[in-house]
C-alpha cells in the first residue's frame, strides 16, 4: 500500500530533489546583507547621455497568469515606408547586480530559476526577479532595449542596442491575449479598455506572424512544445493540463528568437567572444528518417533541416490532433540545447531547430546566468569597454550553464512525476492512447496525452521505439518515488 496522496509533500520533495542535483536552494547570509544594502541605497534611475527616455511608449508584456519575473516588454510601429520597427526591452538586471557580489556568484552556481510545479527556486532573491528588477506595471526601470526593423517579407534588415528607461503599461497573460487574437475569447479588460492596445498588439502578432513564416521558410522546426501545469484545489493537486501554444505565445516567441540573433550578430560585429545556445545536429537523424517514413514522407540521408520542417508542417496540416505526438518524438530524438564558448573567429555551431547560425541567450535575466552574462557583454560593448569575462571565464560558465539547465530538467522532471503519480494515484485499471518517448537500457517510456503524463512500460515493452503508438493500461503509482507504470495490452 502506497501513502495516501494528502502525505505527499510535494514542496519538501521539490527542495531535496534541488539539493541532490546540485543546487543550493537557499540563499547564504552575504546575499541577504546585499539585499538590505540595494533596499537602503537603489540605483538611480534616469534618463539622459546614452540613456533613452522612452516611457511615453505604449509598452506591454505577455507572459504567464501568475508569473512575476518579468524579463520583458515589447512595443512596435509601422514605419513610413511600411516596415515595421520591434522595440523588445530586456530587463536591466546587471544595475543591480554587479559582477562578483554574492548575489552575482550565487546566480552564476545555480545558473537557472527552476520551476517545479510544486515550488519555483529562483535564480535570483525574489525582491530583486520578482520586483526591483523585474518589468512589472507599476513604475518606471531601467532595461536594455534590442531594436529590428522587419520588411514585408518577415526578414530583419537592421538592428540596434541601447540602455532606456521604460514604463510597463500592461501586463497581460498569454492565454487571455492568446484567445483574442485568434477570435475566440473576448479581449481581456486592459485591451478592451484601449483601442491604441488592441491596434498595437494587433500590429505585434502580424509582424510575429511575419517572422515565423520567415524563419519556417529557412528551415527553422515547427515544434509544438508539451509543458504542462498541476491544477491545485484547496492545496491538492487534481490534475495536469497542458499549456497549448497561442498567438500570444507564438508572438513572445518569435519575437525573442529575433532579438536574440540580433545581439548574436552585434557581437560577432563586435568581435567579442561569448555564450551561445546551439543545437547540434540531431544523432538519431536515422530513427527521425524512419519515423517520417512511417508517415510516407522520405527525409534525406543527411541531416536537413528545411526537408523535416516541411515533414513536420504536413503532419500538422493533415491530422493536427495528433501532431504533438510527432513533434514530441523529433524533440525526444534531437537531443537537448547547450551552451557553449563562442570565440569572434569561431565558426558558429548554429541553433538546427531554429536554423540560425548565430544565437545567444540574452532575454531572461532574472532567470537564466547566460541572459545576465551576455547583457554585461552588451553594456561593455556600448560602452566601449574591455569584455568583462575572459575566454576562460566564458567556457567554465557555458559549461555549468548547461550541466545546470540539464540538471534543471531532472528537477523538473522527477517533480512532475510525483505529481502525475498524485493525480494518477485513483486511475489504476484504465486504458489510454499513448505514445513511446524513450527506449533506453533505463527502461522504455510513454506519454499519455490526456491526461499529460509519462510513466514507465513494465509490461509488454519488447520491440518498441520513439515514436511508436500504444494503448496502455496503468497498473501502479508511487507518488512518493514518483512512479507511474504501464502494461502494453
Amino acid at each position: 500500500m502506497y501513502p495516501p496522496q494528502s502525505h505527499v509533500d510535494l514542496q519538501a520533495a521539490a527542495r531535496q530533489s534541488m539539493i541532490q542535483n546540485g543546487f543550493h536552494p537557499d540563499f547564504p547570509p552575504e546575499v541577504q546583507q546585499q539585499l538590505a544594502n540595494l533596499k537602503s541605497r537603489p540605483p538611480q534611475v534616469a534618463p539622459g547621455g546614452q540613456v533613452h527616455d522612452l516611457r511615453n511608449l505604449l509598452w506591454s508584456s505577455i507572459d504567464n497568469d501568475t508569473s512575476k519575473d518579468l524579463d520583458q516588454i515589447e512595443y512596435a510601429e509601422r514605419l513610413p515606408n511600411g516596415d515595421a520597427k520591434v522595440l523588445v526591452g530586456i530587463a536591466d538586471v546587471d544595475v543591480f547586480v554587479s559582477k562578483g557580489t554574492p548575489i552575482d556568484l550565487h546566480a552564476q552556481g545555480e545558473a537557472t530559476t527552476v520551476y517545479t510545479g510544486a515550488r519555483n527556486f529562483h535564480m535570483l532573491p525574489e525582491q530583486l526577479s520578482e520586483s526591483a528588477s523585474s518589468l512589472l506595471e507599476q513604475d518606471q526601470k531601467m532595461c536594455m532595449v534590442i531594436e529590428f526593423v522587419v520588411g514585408n517579407d518577415g526578414y530583419v534588415k537592421s538592428s540596434d542596442l541601447y540602455p532606456a528607461l521604460v514604463h510597463n503599461k500592461a501586463q497581460l497573460a498569454y492565454n487571455a491575449v492568446g484567445g483574442w487574437l485568434e477570435g475566440n475569447a473576448p479581449a481581456p479588460p486592459k485591451v478592451a479598455a484601449s483601442a491604441e492596445l488592441q491596434a498595437q498588439l494587433k500590429l505585434q502578432d502580424e509582424i510575429a506572424q511575419a517572422l515565423k513564416d520567415a524563419r519556417f521558410r529557412h528551415g527553422a522546426l515547427n515544434i509544438q512544445n508539451t509543458e504542462t501545469r498541476p491544477v491545485v484545489q484547496h492545496d491538492q493537486v487534481v490534475d495536469i493540463v497542458r499549456q497549448e501554444k497561442n498567438r500570444a505565445t507564438e508572438l513572445i516567441e518569435d519575437f525573442m528568437v529575433a532579438a536574440n540573433e540580433a545581439v548574436a550578430r552585434t557581437l560577432v560585429e563586435r568581435k567579442v567572444s561569448s555564450i551561445r545556445r546551439v543545437v547540434k545536429t540531431p544523432e538519431r537523424w536515422d530513427r527521425i528518417v524512419e519515423l517520417a517514413g512511417k508517415h510516407g514522407t522520405q527525409l534525406p540521408a543527411q541531416p536537413d533541416s528545411k526537408a523535416l520542417n516541411d515533414f513536420l508542417t504536413s503532419c500538422q496540416a493533415k491530422d493536427p490532433d495528433h501532431f504533438a505526438d510527432i513533434s514530441l518524438s523529433v524533440v525526444k530524438l534531437m537531443g537537448p540545447g547547450e551552451y557553449v564558448l563562442q570565440k569572434p573567429d569561431d565558426p558558429g555551431q548554429g541553433h538546427f531547430g531554429l536554423a540560425v547560425q548565430n544565437y545567444t541567450h540574452s532575454t531572461a535575466p532574472n532567470r537564466r546566468f547566460a541572459d545576465l552574462l551576455t547583457q554585461r557583454l552588451i553594456k561593455a560593448v556600448l560602452a566601449g569597454q574591455p569584455a568583462p569575462y575572459s575566454d576562460e571565464e566564458l567556457g567554465a560558465i557555458a559549461r555549468n550553464c548547461t550541466v545546470k539547465e540539464d540538471a534543471a530538467r531532472k528537477v523538473e522532471r522527477e517533480i512532475s512525476k510525483r505529481i502525475a503519480a498524485v493525480v494518477m494515484s485513483g486511475r489504476i485499471g484504465e486504458v489510454f492512447d499513448a505514445i513511446v518517448t524513450g527506449a533506453t537500457s533505463h527502461g522504455t517510456f510513454v506519454r499519455v496525452m490526456k491526461p499529460h503524463v509519462e510513466g514507465m512500460l513494465v509490461h509488454g515493452q519488447q520491440g518498441v521505439d520513439v515514436g511508436d503508438k500504444s494503448r496502455v493500461k496503468l497498473v501502479s503509482t508511487d507518488a512518493n518515488r514518483g512512479y507511474i507504470d504501464f502494461a502494453r495490452i
